[in-house]
């Protein structure tokens, strides 16, 4: 009931509401797009994991398709330039370790900060969603977790030689994830987003993610800190 009330309270064809989807919209259309190009990055690193790597890259390809058409059905173009400027801090820093061969900050780039930022979006979008964008929304968080737990498990099994690269990579790029949050607060508000609910799914994900390779619950406190700060 209380899903049901919340959309009811949306006028997904307003003004208003079409112009902060604009840039959601294309957040989510270019975050998957990043993803995509991310992973067929990776599997150029890990070639040993090549075939899943560049599976996940087409499965981030079909999930941009499907916000492009939830886009189509609300009659609103995404604003693409804009997304491309959200993302632009991690773009570089993922091109820059890539470039370096520092497998370990691509992934957490990737498939800590990245998936965990998407699973958290979605799952506090979901509830507020048009009914066609919550059908397609629901089934590309299941393929998050899946991408998630890619990164969590080749960092888990190369944990002690990847924690000093993991601990500093957390320090160049949590800030960044604030800092995107803050620059779509107002947008995300207008799609029944709250900031505060965003960060808190994030830092659970993000959590759990770090928990899993191996970190403390104090290391975790610690490298959450870094995005905190800045929050």
């Amino acid at each position: 009931m209380q899903q049901l009330a919340a959309q009811s309270s949306i006028d997904y064809q307003s003004e208003t509401y079409k112009d902060a989807y604009s840039r959601i919209n294309a957040i989510v259309i270019e975050g998957e797009q990043e993803a995509h190009e991310n992973y067929i990055k990776l599997a150029e690193l890990l070639v040993e994991h090549q075939d899943e790597l560049i599976r996940l890259s087409k499965m981030e390809s079909r999930h941009k398709k499907g916000f492009e058409a939830c886009g189509r059905n609300l009659q609103v173009t995404p604003d693409l330039q804009f997304a491309k400027e959200f993302f632009a801090d991690l773009h570089a820093n993922f091109q820059t370790a890539a470039a370096s061969g520092k497998v370990v900050t691509c992934l957490l780039i990737q498939s800590l900060i990245i998936e965990c930022f998407a699973i958290a979006a979605y799952n506090i979008y979901i509830p507020h969603a048009d009914p066609f964008a919550r059908k397609i929304t629901e089934g590309v968080v299941k393929d998050e977790y899946s991408h998630l737990n890619f990164g969590e498990v080749w960092l888990q099994e190369h944990f002690a030689e990847s924690k000093a690269e993991l601990e500093e990579a957390n320090r160049q790029n949590l800030p960044i994830v604030w800092k995107m949050l803050n620059s779509v607060e107002d947008d995300a508000r207008t799609l029944a987003m709250e900031k505060e609910a965003l960060v808190e799914d994030f830092m659970i994900q993000y959590g759990e993610a770090l928990s899993n390779i191996g970190f403390t619950t104090r290391d975790i406190m610690r490298m959450s800190a870094y995005g905190l700060a800045a929050a």
